[in-house]
């Protein structure tokens, strides 16, 4: 192994670099100079950003436990911008004296997250991936409770951190189940391996997927979502709906594909099952939502359910609508959530009847938030409709009566997700309020933040190369 072998790991290690500068300037500097780390830790992140599009090479280290592949470097790419952005979005956070004394803690700890979720996304091996898994999991439990003077926020911390060791204790069930059966926890072991697949196997598949499911949020394994969103600080309830699911919907469709590619008459039906679920209940309990952060946080999991259509055509193409559809997730989601995040630091309001006549004062903010809202409802010409439509696509493209049936259904929940999008316009363009919001300037970072939310989803709809290339690179991951 050589030093170029190991810049095949160039997000990791620039990102571990970016982190021990990150407490390197806390441990040098005074009290009084702390308000220069969370500009310097923004500049260095988004250097991080950019290195991530330069031309790399591809291959695998430690035996093949870590693979550097196009599609990984794509997805990591889209999670750097999505962080990105997360993070121009949070340094009004720092501003109060609350948090100021917190700053490179924030950093540090969201840092190395993202790091385990890139391990993840790399794994060639189900022991780096479950390492990934953790590294990524444990601190963000440290984020949900970042207000520790608030008990919402120290309980969405606790419910978090027992959740996350529930579903990965599950989990790590269903591996050893099948390090059992087939004496291996590589991939390419368990992909070609000649081996009879027995009631073990299927146990494995079933804990596995259960685990999962925990980290997407999927029904019935969705309970802890919508109280852990409103718990933590916006930024990093906005970090746990896009950037932790979209790693892990990532992995969990390699592994399906892959490892799980001979059991697809088994996981098939499950995913059939959970997706119908998934979108009902999450759509239904929106609808009784008002205030802001649950009523995304059921969102999301109606989205998760949107997200499985392209997971269970088994197929490149459905790997690719998934990649996708999380490039569409981060902009559209971090927009609403930016929005959301804004006006709760600026005046502390927090539901949907607060946002009564905010139009007529604060404009720019409605329509951003509209424009939002109307992406995740899959409504043209916004990237969230091309999203959702080649959700469809992929779905309908296996060509049953079955997937027939589901894409139908999808369809009926989006007419009904409809509604409730649609709440927030109302409340900001239609409802009377004698005393709305009051007009406010926007930090410079939050609405650069939000220009890059919206400029991406309109680009990313419009721009057909974008899904080319992901095309492209899953047929060379996925070999179908």
């Amino acid at each position: 192994m050589n030093l170029q072998s190991f810049l095949l790991m160039r997000h990791e290690l620039v990102l571990i670099a970016i982190t021990l500068i990150v407490l390197i300037a806390e441990l040098a500097t005074s009290d009084s100079r702390k308000s220069i780390i969370a500009p310097l830790a923004l500049c260095l992140f988004a250097v991080h950003t950019i290195i991530g599009f330069l031309p790399m090479e591809y291959g695998s280290l430690f035996g093949g436990m870590f693979n550097s592949t196009p599609i990984n470097g794509m997805v990591k790419n889209i999670l750097n911008i999505g962080v990105l952005i997360v993070l121009l979005q949070a340094q009004k956070m720092f501003d109060s004296e609350i948090n100021r004394g917190k700053v490179s803690e924030y950093f540090i700890v969201l840092f190395s997250t993202l790091i385990g979720m890139f391990y993840m996304v790399s794994a060639g091996d189900f022991l780096m991936f479950y390492i990934g898994l953790e590294i990524a999991t444990i601190p963000l439990a440290a984020l949900a409770a970042f207000n520790r003077g608030e008990n919402k926020s120290a309980e969405a911390g606790i419910k978090l951190l027992l959740s996350s060791a529930l579903s990965s204790g599950v989990l790590l069930y269903g591996l050893s189940m099948l390090y059992a059966a087939n004496g291996s926890l590589f991939f390419d072991a368990l992909i070609h391996g000649n081996y009879e697949i027995t009631h073990l196997h299927t146990l494995a598949l079933i804990f596995f997927f259960a685990g999962m499911a925990f980290k997407l949020s999927l029904v019935p394994f969705h309970l802890w979502a919508a109280d852990v969103y409103e718990g933590a600080p916006v930024n990093v309830t906005s970090y746990l709906s896009v950037i932790s699911k979209g790693a892990a919907a990532f992995i969990f469709t390699v592994v399906l594909y892959t490892v799980f590619h001979n059991y697809a008459d088994k996981w098939q039906p499950m995913m059939y099952i959970i997706a119908i679920l998934t979108m009902i209940v999450g759509n239904l309990f929106a609808l009784r939502q008002n205030n802001l952060k649950r009523f995304l946080a059921f969102s999301s999991i109606a989205q998760a359910g949107f997200l499985l259509l392209g997971i269970i055509s088994g197929t490149a193409m459905g790997m690719a609508t998934v990649v996708y559809y999380i490039l569409v997730y981060v902009f559209s989601n971090l927009a609403a959530f930016g929005v959301i995040s804004i006006i709760e630091m600026h005046t502390g309001k927090t539901t949907i009847s607060d946002l009564n006549g905010m139009y007529r004062t604060n404009p720019k903010l409605s329509l951003a938030l509209m424009l939002a809202l109307f992406s995740l409802a899959g409504i043209p010409p916004v990237a969230g409709f091309f999203g959702k439509f080649f959700l469809f696509t992929a779905a309908a493209s296996v060509g049953t009566t079955a997937n027939y049936i589901l894409v139908l259904i999808a369809l009926l929940n989006t007419i009904i997700s409809l509604y409730y999008y649609l709440m927030p316009v109302k409340a900001m363009f239609i409802n009377k309020n004698d005393s709305p919001i009051a007009y406010f300037k926007s930090d410079v970072y939050a609405k650069i933040g939000l220009a890059i939310s919206l400029t991406g989803m309109v680009v990313v709809g419009f721009a057909s190369p974008i899904f080319e290339n992901i095309l492209a690179a899953c047929f060379g991951i996925v070999g179908l």
